[in-house]
């Protein structure tokens, strides 16, 4: 909702007034908050898949494992992390001069398109790009894979059909925005700036900043049987 509403709104209203302008501190501005709650987004995700994994690897530890104090740290870690991501990729950003041909190549105020109006080395840029956003996608990757290594495991092991369909259920929607999520952003960011059109960064950057927040709700009310029943009586109804 957060990182989604930093660029949607201003977007909806340059397609109402034909006016695509934004000004240099707004646009710092915008490349900041889309930093800080899109950073966030991969820690959060990343404590949902440690939160599946108490609940189906230690259930009868869970509610201690996972208290309420054990979750506040996990969220304020989370958005540590992208507050801290944040302030290093809008610092070297502001590092930069820009030229006097300041038409951006994208929908919004991202990293690479603003790298490409720059007057000045961008290496530096690009090497803590590289580092800051491979740390960002390959540490919460690795620890999302490593906790679902063990919950298949420990589903492999329950003989009871119901209990394995249940276990799946849990963590098949988690799954599945974790694939969009991090599927696209890491074919933004962690592609050399030769290998793919800046056309195909911004199809890809749709999926991330509009398209998967759009379909959170729907992907994460589906595990709920009343919204499961509502949905099956609206489409039979439409059938009639």
């Amino acid at each position: 909702l957060c990182y989604s509403s930093v660029i949607t709104p201003k977007m909806l209203m340059n397609f109402l007034v034909k006016k695509n302008v934004i000004s240099y501190t707004g646009c710092m501005t915008q490349l900041y908050f889309f930093c800080l709650f899109a950073i966030s987004e991969y820690y959060v995700l990343t404590a949902m898949a440690y939160d599946r994994y108490m609940a189906i690897c230690n259930p009868l530890l869970y509610n201690i494992a996972m208290s309420p104090r054990v979750c506040f740290y996990l969220m304020l870690g989370s958005y540590f992390m992208g507050f801290s991501g944040a302030m290093i990729h809008t610092g070297f950003m502001l590092r930069l001069t820009f030229c006097d041909a300041s038409t951006i190549n994208h929908y919004f105020c991202d990293l690479l398109p603003l790298l490409q109006l720059s007057c000045t080395s961008t290496y530096v840029n690009e090497i803590e790009l590289f580092i800051v956003a491979g740390k960002d996608i390959v540490v919460p990757t690795t620890i999302i894979l490593t906790s679902y290594g063990f919950i298949l495991h420990t589903i492999f092991q329950v003989k009871s059909t119901e209990s394995k369909y249940k276990a799946f259920s849990t963590c098949s929607s988690h799954l599945f925005a974790v694939s969009l999520f991090f599927g696209s952003s890491t074919f933004m960011y962690l592609q050399p700036s030769s290998a793919g059109s800046m056309g195909e960064g911004k199809i890809s950057s749709i999926f991330y900043t509009i398209v998967i927040p759009m379909m959170n709700p729907l992907i994460y009310s589906l595990r709920n049987k009343d919204v499961k029943i509502a949905l099956k009586t609206t489409l039979s109804r439409r059938r009639y």
